[in-house]
C-alpha cells in the first residue's frame, strides 16, 4: 500500500486480469521457495513507525503531512491515510551485535529531525497508539491524504460492503458505538511494525511463533486505552483497526470469518505459501493495477498482499540485488510511549521469536492462540492465557517467569551485544513488574489531569521527548 497509483476507477476485466496475475505469481513463488537454497543463519531486522503531526499549542491533529514530507528525507518517511499521519522507516539491519542500539539511535535521530521540521510548521510529533486528543470529527475525508491510492481504497472497501457504513462497537471499561461512511477511522490507529527476516527454512516457524507470541507482546506494549474520550481496551487499536476497514472475502465469506484485518485463520502447517494462496482464493483485489517489469518480481502479489492486514503478515520483499525473500511483519504493537520502550519491545519480540521458532508452536490450538491475543489486547497484563503446556497463566507472571528468560536465550542465539540485551530486556522486566505499560500510565495520569486529554497528551509528550521508559514516568 506504500506505492501511489495512477487511477481510481476499474473495470471487471481489470479485476479479472489482476487476479490471474496474482494467481500465477503465487504459484511461481511457491515453486521458488519449495526448496530453500543453502544459506547462512543470517537474520535481518527493521521497522515502520506511524506517528501523528500535531499543533504545537493544543496537541490536536495537524493535517499538514504534504508540507512536512516535501521537506523530509523521502527514504525515511511517507504519507499515511490521514493528512496528520506520517510513517517513518529504517533501512534493514543485520540482527546481531549492536543492532538494537543502532535501531535506537536511528529512530531517535529521525524523530528529532522530524520534530525540528514540524516546529517550522508550528507543529510537533506525537507517537502513540491512539492520540488522546483525537476527535471523531478529525476523521473525515477532508483530512484524507491527497493520494489516489487512499481514495481508491476507500471506494473499494465501501463497494465490498455494498455501501453499508463502517460500524465501531467496542466494549471495554466503557462502550463506544459509532458509524462512518468512509475508512478514515483507520487513521486513528498508529503502529510500530517490526520486520523479521530469518533464513528461508525458518520462515514458516517464525510466522507460527509470531502468532503464538502476539498475546504477550500486545500486553507488554499496550498503549492505546482511549478513543474519542472513551476508556476501552488496553490496546483499543486492535478492535479499532479491525472494524474500521471491515470487509470479507468472496461471496458468502464476505459475512463470515475471513476478514482483511484479522489474526488469521490458522498456522502455516506445511509452508508459508499457504497464506499467499489464501490471499488468492478468498480475497478479491482492491487495487487491480497491472504492473510493468520496472515494478520488480511478484509486483501483483505484493500489491494484493498489501491490502490484507493480518496482525502477523508475511511479506515478499526484494534484496539489494533484486532477489526475492519472505519476511514476517509483526503488526500488533502500538507506537510509543518512548523510543526506549519501542526498542525494548523490539528486543522482546526478536528474542522470543528466535527462541520459539525452534519449538512446535502449533501444539497450542490456533483458536486458543487467537483467544489469547484478544484477551491480552483487552486486559493487558491482567489477562490470563493458555500456554503450550496447556496450563493457564496470568500474562504478567508468564512474562516474568518464562518469557523473559526465553527472550534472553533468543537474543543470545542472535549474538546481540550482551549489554544491549540486558538493557532492553531490563526495561521490559521493570515495566511488567511495575504493571506500568503505556495504557496503565495513561489511565493513572488522566485523573491527575482533571480528565483533560490535552494535559494528558502534554505530559505524555514530555516523557516521550525525554526518552524515559514509561515505567519511570510519574503520573
Amino acid at each position: 500500500m506504500g506505492q501511489e497509483i495512477d487511477r481510481t476507477r476499474f473495470t471487471a476485466e481489470d479485476f479479472a486480469r489482476f487476479r490471474r496475475r496474482v494467481a500465477a505469481e503465487t504459484e511461481d513463488l511457491a515453486r521458488r521457495f519449495a526448496r530453500c537454497p543453502p544459506e547462512p543463519d543470517r537474520y535481518v531486522a527493521g521497522f515502520e513507525l506511524e506517528a501523528c503531526l500535531v499543533r504545537r499549542d493544543d496537541l490536536r491533529p495537524l493535517p499538514a503531512n504534504t508540507r512536512f514530507l516535501a521537506r523530509f528525507d523521502p527514504a525515511l518517511a511517507t504519507a499515511e491515510l490521514a493528512a496528520f499521519n506520517v510513517e517513518f522507516n529504517t533501512p534493514p539491519r543485520a540482527l546481531r551485535g549492536d543492532c538494537l542500539r543502532a535501531l535506537h539511535a536511528h529512530l531517535a535521530d529521525t524523530l528529532a529531525r522530524a520534530r525540528t521540521l514540524a516546529a517550522a510548521l508550528d507543529g510537533d510529533i506525537v507517537v502513540c497508539g491512539i492520540l488522546p486528543t483525537l476527535r471523531e470529527a478529525d476523521l473525515s475525508l477532508a483530512h484524507m491524504s491527497p493520494l489516489k491510492r487512499y481514495q481508491a481504497l476507500n471506494e473499494q472497501i465501501l463497494a465490498l460492503r455494498g455501501g453499508a457504513p463502517l460500524r465501531l462497537d467496542i466494549k471495554g471499561h466503557s462502550h463506544l458505538v459509532t458509524e462512518h461512511r468512509d475508512v478514515m477511522l483507520e487513521a486513528a490507529a498508529t503502529s510500530f511494525q517490526l520486520h523479521y527476516k530469518p533464513p528461508c527454512r525458518r520462515v514458516r516457524a517464525a510466522y507460527n511463533a509470531s502468532l503464538l507470541l502476539s498475546a504477550p507482546l500486545v500486553a507488554a506494549g499496550a498503549n492505546s486505552p482511549f478513543l474519542f474520550g472513551h476508556d476501552l481496551w488496553d490496546e483499543t487499536r486492535i478492535p479499532l483497526f479491525e472494524q474500521s476497514v471491515e470487509a470479507g472475502g468472496y461471496g458468502a465469506t464476505a459475512h463470515g470469518p475471513l476478514h482483511r484485518v484479522s489474526f488469521g485463520t490458522g498456522y502455516a502447517r506445511h509452508s508459508i505459501l499457504e497464506v499467499f494462496r489464501e490471499n488468492v482464493e478468498h480475497f478479491p483485489p482492491l487495487l487491480p493495477l497491472l504492473q510493468d517489469e520496472a515494478a520488480g518480481p511478484y509486483a501483483h502479489l505484493r500489491l494484493h498482499n498489501g491490502t490484507l492486514w493480518r496482525w502477523n503478515r508475511p511479506l515478499v520483499g526484494l534484496d539489494a540485488d533484486g532477489t526475492p525473500h519472505i519476511r514476517i511483519e509483526h503488526r500488533v504493537l502500538p507506537g510509543g510511549p518512548s523510543v526506549s520502550d519501542m526498542i525494548a519491545n523490539a528486543a522482546l519480540y526478536y528474542g522470543l521469536v528466535r527462541h520459539f521458532e525452534e519449538i512446535d508452536c502449533t501444539r497450542l490450538e490456533f483458536a486458543l492462540a487467537r483467544d489469547n491475543f484478544y484477551q491480552a489486547a483487552r486486559l493487558g497484563l491482567d489477562a490470563h492465557v493458555t500456554w503450550l503446556d496447556g496450563a493457564r497463566y496470568n500474562l504478567r507472571h508468564l512474562l516474568l517467569r518464562h518469557l523473559l528468560p526465553a527472550a534472553r536465550t533468543g537474543l543470545e542465539a542472535l549474538r546481540i551485544d550482551p549489554d544491549d540485551r540486558d538493557h532492553y530486556l531490563g526495561i521490559i522486566e521493570a515495566r511488567v513488574a511495575s504493571r506500568q505499560n503505556g495504557a496503565r500510565w495513561q489511565r493513572r495520569a488522566l485523573p491527575r489531569c482533571d480528565g483533560d486529554f490535552t494535559e494528558l497528551t502534554r505530559r505524555y509528550h514530555a516523557g516521550q521527548c525525554a526518552d524515559r521508559p514509561v515505567h519511570t514516568w510519574e503520573t
